[in-house]
């Protein structure tokens, strides 16, 4: 009888050696829904919203099924060069969960989804919501506040403050999800969104977990220093020229004799709240104004070489304005809170837990465990590649076409594939710790 052949796509050598030196470049992600038809569809936007907020360097458009795994995405996590998965799902608690890996070697952070709103739910309640398209062309400036413990904080909480090394983890994880920003090379006005993760202060109830909140806003800036009349009539202009539908915003001009009246009085051309009158700004800077050159003419150009309208090209500097910079809320929003961390990617030893602790010794013998462990899948590797040498021998010798290792070889894998169960270090299956609650 003929082997049969699985109709999942197996990895070359190639990839295989590209999981292990990954690409350079800008960080990548891939935002994964774990059981696709089971998450509900709350979840389901909730992973496209947080999709839009990773732009542009993930995969927006990826359509997970049901029969996918996660070895189907850290697989081919290499070849695209894939830095980050972020893994949502939902345990038969209800409880949505986030898990943050890095490949293709780790760690992994475990988060409790503990509240989070929709994008759609966020324009709902914002008076002034703004979407731009272009927006998603560059990822978004990352702000990190309160990540990190001062030490009298840690005196006052004295055994519940969390351990400085799990802070460290956790900020180089987040820090690590999008590609730096210099200042002195990269365009200011091509940042247009800010992600904001804000950690709350640690309490003494917490056992030394991380809660971090995230919020995700555009920047919008409005020229100041200018009557709102004059900005009015700039924003109608740009109105008649658009498609969208002329409404109030456009002056009534008919009642007015001369546009003067309306430049001493706007409220004279329609009815001006007391909204529109306010600063609503958060901060306000001085930029330098785009100055668009003209184009001299032959003459021009001679009378610049003889020198004259040399004093007018001198006086003429870079035009400095003032500019309101305010941010506009645009979701998602989630509250997280750190359950569980593990050495590789979504398995391995675990290196930190909420709710279980142990002890030295008990410490001492899971590493002589998980040694023992490694040495044992090293040696089953070894025989394996031993064997399909010596079938590639027996081929050459008969005259038969050489077979990829691929498929002689099946990777002997660690991890468990199960949505929301996870096998501990002493070898017992470990459920959901949203179930001991």
């Amino acid at each position: 009888m003929a082997r049969g052949t699985s109709g999942r796509r197996k990895q070359s050598v190639a990839d295989k050696q590209a999981v292990q030196k990954p690409k350079e470049g800008n960080p990548k992600s891939m935002v994964i829904r774990i059981g696709a038809g089971e998450v509900g569809s709350s979840v389901t936007q909730l992973v496209q919203d947080v999709r839009q907020v990773m732009q542009p360097d993930t995969a927006v458009r990826l359509k997970e099924r049901r029969a996918n795994k996660l070895r189907d995405y850290t697989t081919m996590a290499g070849p695209l060069g894939v830095t980050h998965l972020l893994l949502f799902s939902r345990s038969e608690s209800g409880n949505t969960n986030m898990r943050l890996a890095k490949t293709p070697h780790g760690p992994t952070l475990h988060f409790r989804v503990e509240k989070y709103s929709l994008s759609k739910d966020i324009m709902k309640s914002v008076k002034h919501y703004r979407a731009d398209a272009n927006a998603y062309n560059v990822a978004p400036l990352l702000v990190m506040n309160n990540f990190l413990t001062s030490d009298a904080d840690r005196d006052k909480l004295g055994e519940a403050a969390p351990p400085k090394h799990l802070e460290k983890l956790v900020t180089d994880m987040f820090q690590g999800l999008f590609p730096p920003i210099q200042p002195h090379t990269t365009p200011l006005h091509t940042i247009k969104r800010v992600l904001l993760l804000n950690r709350e202060p640690p309490k003494e109830n917490d056992n030394g977990t991380i809660t971090v909140s995230v919020r995700h806003y555009a920047i919008t800036t409005k020229i100041t220093g200018v009557p709102k009349a004059i900005r009015r009539l700039h924003a109608a202009e740009k109105l008649i020229k658009s498609r969208e539908k002329k409404g109030r915003g456009l002056p009534n001009l008919g009642k007015l004799e001369d546009v003067a009246d309306y430049m001493l009085d706007p409220s004279a051309a329609g009815y001006t709240s007391a909204s529109d009158t306010e600063a609503d700004t958060d901060a306000e800077v001085e930029v330098t104004a785009p100055v668009r050159t003209k184009v001299m003419s032959k003459k021009e150009r001679e009378r610049l070489k003889l020198g004259e309208g040399a004093s007018k090209s001198k006086a003429s500097g870079p035009r400095v304005e003032k500019r309101a910079v305010k941010l506009v809320e645009i979701g998602p929003r989630l509250k997280l809170r750190l359950t569980k961390v593990e050495e590789d990617v979504a398995g391995g030893k675990v290196m930190w837990h909420e709710f279980v602790t142990k002890t030295k010794e008990e410490q001492k013998e899971l590493d002589v465990l998980w040694e023992k462990r490694n040495k044992e899948k090293a040696e089953r590797r070894r025989i394996q590649r031993e064997n399909i040498e010596k079938k590639r021998k027996e081929r050459g010798e008969k005259g038969e076409d050489e077979v990829d290792e691929d498929e002689e070889m099946e990777d002997v894998d660690e991890y468990d594939m199960d949505d929301d169960v996870w096998h501990d270090e002493d070898g017992e299956v470990e459920e959901d710790e949203d179930d001991d609650e």
